[in-house]
């Protein structure tokens, strides 16, 4: 399976992990986009996944489907924090999850834009999945 062909078709969010200060490890989801290799997340500025990214960059995620048959992507990255004052990227992730479908929430959500940061994350590893074969018959 090639995963960035993976990555720029599904529609599932992202989840993220991080270590936090207490040594221990937290997950978010995140909408997500590809840029290139990289991946682009938006979250607000005063979200814990922006503070413990500060802190600590290094991080690992999963995109993959919850119904069978299992596929999807992981791996590890660093990731870099932008301040996106338009939400240019968030507009984009917007579009991609929900389009027109929720008018409120997107407007609430690019109505926090100034304080909206973008998340790149710059794969270190990247290896993918798909139980499809192995799951016919079932």
């Amino acid at each position: 399976m090639d995963a960035l062909a993976f990555l720029r078709e599904q529609r599932s969010p992202l989840r993220l992990a991080v270590i936090d200060k207490d040594g221990f490890p937290i997950v978010c989801s995140l909408w997500y986009i590809l840029d290139g290799e990289d991946i682009l997340c938006a979250s607000h500025a005063s979200a814990k996944i922006i503070r413990v990214l500060k802190d600590n960059p290094h991080c690992a995620f999963d995109v993959s489907v919850n119904d069978s048959p299992y596929r999807g992507v992981r791996g590890k990255a660093l990731a870099t924090l932008t301040e996106d004052r338009e939400g240019l990227v968030l507009a984009k992730l917007i579009n991609r999850f929900i389009g027109d479908s929720q008018p409120s929430l997107k407007a609430w959500l690019l109505s926090r834009s100034a304080d909206e940061y973008v998340i790149r994350l710059t794969p270190k590893t990247l290896s993918s999945w798909d139980y499809g074969q192995r799951m016919q018959g079932n």
